[in-house]
């Protein structure tokens, strides 16, 4: 039986299965592992190439076997299913790991770091944080109007809802109501904390780094943008152009060709959806200021005057993209960007 050169693993919650060739091609095992006897098994095998697919804790076990000398790439879940051979099991999803992993036009995911990942945890919870004020609103609002008690959007609105649930002389909400209220809202003002709190992170994470910066520097980004294409993005070379940054965001035209006629459609969609919005919400700012106060870019001007400002949005928001990728590629040849610069 011969050495092990090439590994499929499929990482889940609690069991492993991997999938082992030779440097022929030849299967050497084929073996489901618990999570406690993974590393040891890759401790007493020789360096080989590790496929994992991209997925939910796979950046910590990349570092865990990297730092154990392994070559360990991370595949895009989409980019492995063409190799999976009829029924879909555990076995089936490490052979097909294995298989794409040698594939050489294979797309790669650079590891990220636990300080990225960190940056990248303060994003998700802001969003978590951000929904849950919107239901709290919205559940003072639809409850107090039970009352006949409605209120402007906006938060003056909500403020002036809450000086309605404090009153205790208002003879409009009844006392059980009133106490349901004031639990609502002691929830509405822990979360205001928290999203403080987070904001101030982002700022922070944003302000740190030099690379963090020089993007916050291109109209349309601000510091909640340049923390994420900081935290998201571990490796600006492994795009080979901003283009090619753009197209994995999501912010070029999607293709149906054939024949030599091309056909082009609406943007793809495809790709980081958080980068692709913030993106956006930065270019739909920079044009709103343009309409109101002018700009000197020709591109913007005459590129407003043919589209309506949400078309001319998403096409700024490609660009900028590109200004990114290249701020980041020369940021990361001139060393690295993650940590605090002096």
């Amino acid at each position: 039986m011969g050495i092990a050169t090439t590994i499929g693993l499929d990482i889940a919650k609690s069991v492993f299965q991997v999938h082992c060739v030779d440097a022929a091609g030849e299967v050497v095992a084929r073996r489901k592992l618990t999570r406690g006897r993974v590393l040891g098994f890759f401790e007493n095998l020789p360096r080989c190439l590790v496929g994992i697919e991209a997925c939910s804790s796979s950046h910590y076990w990349a570092r865990e076997l990297i730092a154990r000398g392994h070559d360990v790439r991370l595949l895009p879940a989409q980019y492995v299913k063409p190799y999976l051979k009829r029924q879909k099991n555990d076995a089936a999803d490490a052979e097909a790991i294995c298989e794409a992993v040698t594939r050489p036009t294979m797309r790669f995911v650079p590891v990220k770091t636990p300080e990225q990942q960190s940056v990248m945890m303060l994003h998700r919870v802001r969003l978590m944080l951000n929904r849950q004020r919107t239901q709290l609103s919205n559940a003072l609002r639809a409850h107090l109007s039970e009352f006949g008690i409605v209120a402007p959007i906006g938060r003056g609105g909500i403020e002036q809802l809450l000086a309605v649930i404090n009153d205790e002389n208002d003879p409009r909400v009844p006392a059980d109501a009133r106490l349901c209220l004031q639990m609502l809202e002691a929830q509405l003002m822990v979360v205001k904390a928290q999203i403080l709190e987070n904001d101030r992170r982002v700022r922070a994470s944003a302000r740190e780094t030099e690379l963090g910066r020089r993007l916050m520097e291109i109209p349309g980004v601000g510091p909640l943008l340049a923390s994420a294409f900081v935290a998201t993005i571990a490796d600006a070379h492994a795009f080979k152009s901003g283009r090619c940054l753009s197209a994995w965001i999501g912010l070029v035209p999607k293709q149906n060709s054939s024949g030599g006629k091309e056909k082009l459609g609406s943007i793809s969609k495809a790709g980081n959806r958080y980068l692709r919005q913030m993106l956006v919400v930065g270019a739909m700012a920079v044009i709103r200021y343009a309409e109101r106060n002018g700009t000197r870019r020709p591109w913007l001007v005459q590129l407003m005057t043919r589209r309506t400002a949400k078309v001319a949005a998403v096409a700024l928001a490609n660009k900028t993209a590109r200004m990114v990728n290249g701020r980041q590629q020369k940021s990361q040849a001139a060393g690295s960007p993650l940590g605090p610069s002096h």
